[in-house]
């Protein structure tokens, strides 16, 4: 499965501390590495966002899961991820 990150998540991305993109880069290897990914995702209920949400600790990951990769297309805290 491969990980595919929009111009704006990889934007997103880059803002955050390094220890916290480490956080996240661990937890989203462990989802990945489960097979299962979808089990710990939420579906979002306005998908003009995204269709899913992974959530680590205070931060989210807003994705499209297509058969052959998640598209990343937004991260951020949880206070301004939704706005």
């Amino acid at each position: 499965m491969r990980i595919v990150f929009t111009e704006r998540a990889k934007r997103d991305w880059e803002n955050l501390e390094e220890s916290v993109q480490r956080k996240l880069r661990r937890k989203l290897d462990f989802y990945l590495n489960s097979g299962e990914i979808l089990k710990f995702a939420e579906r979002l209920k306005d998908y003009s966002l995204g269709e899913y949400r992974l959530r680590i600790g205070d931060y989210r990951l807003i994705f499209d899961f297509h058969k052959d990769a998640i598209v990343i297309l937004r991260v951020g805290h949880r206070k301004n991820i939704y706005r």
